[in-house]
């Protein structure tokens, strides 16, 4: 991805607007384009914020429809933020929506299947299932230690995930 200030002013001028079918257009309209730098992290602060459904969709689209490599980076760093969870669920469904690699990023979605709810807890266990084929064994059992030192790891509702991320691990 290139970074363009130009496209990220413009882009950031557009959210401020909160014109629904302005707003929609842009997205759908950058679904099109090459990605640009920036983008990612503007459109998920807005999603955030949004209340709005049919655009709230409309950034689902666009986010589950990145086929840039790059833009993994961009996604994770989102991902690490303290967003809603909302926010957080929608970026994580999209990592395997976007059918992108993210054996990378194991540790990051590992991290987030501790903290998060049930609902994203199994969108991290699909992107990691997804990934790891991607990994070596070392990564693995770094990422089965990872989990097993957690003081998150077998305290909830997610136990039983738990027992299937690291028997997914395993293999």
């Amino acid at each position: 991805m290139k970074r363009s200030d130009k496209k990220i002013k413009e882009l950031a001028a557009i959210l401020r607007k909160q014109d629904t079918a302005i707003i929609t257009d842009a997205i759908k309209t950058l679904r099109d384009e090459e990605a640009f730098e920036g983008a990612i992290p503007l459109l998920a602060s807005y999603y955030d914020q949004c209340s709005e459904k049919s655009v709230m969709k409309t950034i689902e689209e666009f986010f589950n429809d990145l086929k840039d490599l790059s833009a993994r980076t961009e996604v994770i760093s989102e991902i690490r933020k303290q967003w809603k969870p909302k926010t957080i669920s929608m970026l994580v469904a999209s990592c395997w929506q976007s059918g992108l690699d993210y054996s990378d990023y194991l540790g990051d979605m590992a991290r987030t299947f501790l903290k998060a709810d049930y609902t994203t807890s199994i969108e991290c266990m699909t992107v990691i299932e997804g990934s790891i084929q991607n990994s070596t064994r070392a990564r693995k059992d770094e990422i089965i230690n990872l989990i097993m030192e957690s003081p998150q790891a077998f305290i909830n509702e997610k136990n039983a995930l738990v027992h299937e991320l690291i028997t997914i691990l395993e293999r």
